[in-house]
């Protein structure tokens, strides 16, 4: 190490240049041994930053946040390294999609090279994705890759936090949202690319960042947008699809297709298509066991989502969701996930998914009983949950530290159903129910919710409409919807609760 940092300074514009020095740096990045181990030697005797000087822009860079655990240079080196023991099927257990992808890339330096650059340009004062991109067409040709490799790599930098942002803050189930996703990403390569650098990338953030839920969701996505770019942008039609569910459906409950179809004659379209076949099954022997009831709640862990499901049946009414919102949130857990549904009957099943407030488990029984007296409680007495609400003391935590301005965006184009509304505000107690009570004085339609955090920042997307179904379209309604979400994301919950 004494040696390599007195030498350092002998690397020069033209040692930067030789073809020989940049296959030899190239041999250790793509190394199948411990490239990670061999860079980290780099960076310390201050060799990396001098062979590729924008990399020395990011050494000890800070990032004052709460997601980032890492300097720029410490993450990117970690995230190389998790991409070779990934490789090497030594994570196949956490990450089973990205193990078996690697094995089957056409681009591998490709992807090594977008892992080492894909943060290369934080810090300098604008879109580190699309400033890296310009590093990566500068840098590329110089490393020995061809123009396609290089093109490859600019595109993999410029959008590698595209589908961490559709996985966590989209609904998957809107056909929309996937061929929106495919649009930019265009070819079975560049999706496999991007899976692997998007896993890397969130894993190397920092400890506990890494949970069974986001690979479930960027796995889902990944299987939504293959299929979608194999079958050449054909769209599998929707009666289809629902007619394969319904056949699942009726043969695990053993039902008879008259009484079958008594049944699924209920639901709407948009149930059949949004829901996983084990979410169905579960769904419909619950509805099935509640019969005429006014009211039945079910509770438990559901591992595949590293979450507790919370199922709620109920006679369907405006601030149904904020209610159950509140209620989660009195009970102590956290929700990440929504998906509301309502029967041709005016009867809502909506499924809720629930964390603790630290995105661990959520299903001890007496957690499990808590949430489902809270529920019903909200449910038959309104008056004392916003009792219970105001007089519960938040707690205070280590994001109050950080400013995080209030952001709401309103997207009529990115549904063909809804309009979509993503809020970025600093993470709080009860967050989700301030909003979910702006969304019910200003009578819209909940119909998904999709809960992200990252460290300080929330980023929570709904997909509405007005009462008769429709997108929003009224300029008026949209500023006053837009104003109540500021005051919701911004204020405290008893602001919120007075208004209410």
């Amino acid at each position: 190490m004494r040696a390599a940092s007195r030498d350092a300074g002998l690397i020069t514009a033209k040692i930067r240049k030789d073809p020989r020095a940049n296959a030899a740096f190239m041999d250790v990045l793509t190394s199948p041994r411990d490239p990670e181990t061999v860079l980290r030697w780099m960076n310390e005797s201050t060799v990396f930053g001098r062979f590729v000087p924008d990399f020395r822009r990011v050494v000890a860079q800070m990032q004052f946040d709460m997601y980032h655990h890492y300097t720029v240079d410490e993450h990117t080196i970690r995230a190389v390294g998790l991409l070779s023991r990934i490789e090497k099927g030594e994570l196949a257990q956490d990450h089973p999609l990205a193990t078996d992808l690697m094995g089957k890339l056409l681009s591998r330096r490709v992807l090594y090279i977008a892992v080492l650059l894909h943060d290369i340009a934080k810090g300098r004062g604008g879109d580190h994705s699309i400033l890296g991109a310009q590093v990566a067409e500068q840098l590329c040709p110089r490393l020995g890759l061809t123009p396609a490799e290089t093109e490859t790599v600019a595109w993999l930098v410029r959008y590698h936090l595209l589908m961490s942002a559709t996985a966590f803050k989209r609904d998957l189930a809107d056909y929309k949202t996937i061929v929106d996703f495919v649009d930019v990403v265009q070819s079975p390569e560049r999706l496999r690319l991007l899976l692997c650098l998007t896993v890397v990338d969130i894993r190397a953030v920092g400890p506990g960042v890494w949970n069974s839920w986001k690979r479930q969701l960027l796995g889902d996505l990944y299987d939504s947008a293959e299929e979608l770019l194999r079958l050449g942008h054909k769209q599998k039609g929707r009666s289809e699809r629902v007619t394969a569910k319904q056949k699942t459906l009726r043969q695990a409950l053993h039902m008879d297709e008259a009484t079958f179809e008594a049944f699924s004659k209920r639901l709407p379209e948009s149930y059949w298509i949004a829901e996983p076949d084990d979410i169905l099954i579960h769904n419909a022997e619950h509805m099935l066991a509640a019969g005429d009831a006014p009211l039945s709640i079910a509770a438990h862990y559901y591992p595949q989502r590293g979450a507790t499901l919370v199922t709620v049946y109920a006679a369907d009414h405006p601030g149904l969701f904020y209610r159950i919102a509140g209620a989660i949130h009195l009970a102590g857990g956290n929700i990440i996930d929504a998906r509301i549904h309502t029967t041709r009957d005016g009867v809502a099943i909506d499924n809720f998914l629930v964390q603790d407030p630290m995105g661990g488990a959520f299903h001890s029984p007496e957690q499990l009983t808590r949430i489902r007296n809270a529920i019903e409680d909200s449910l038959s007495n309104r008056h004392r949950l916003i009792t219970k609400l105001s007089a519960r003391p938040l707690t205070r935590t280590r994001a109050e530290a950080f400013r995080i301005e209030p952001n709401v965006l309103i997207d009529n184009k990115a549904s063909n159903r809804f309009t979509v509304i993503e809020v970025n505000a600093r993470d709080r107690p009860a967050l989700l129910f301030s909003l979910a009570n702006g969304l019910f004085q200003s009578k819209v339609t909940v119909h998904s919710a999709h809960v992200a955090t990252y460290g300080e920042r929330a980023v929570d997307t709904f997909y509405v409409t007005d009462l008769f179904g429709g997108k929003i379209e009224s300029k008026a309604r949209l500023q006053t919807l837009e104003r109540r979400l500021l005051e919701g994301a911004g204020g405290e919950v008893g602001e919120a609760l007075a208004r209410a």
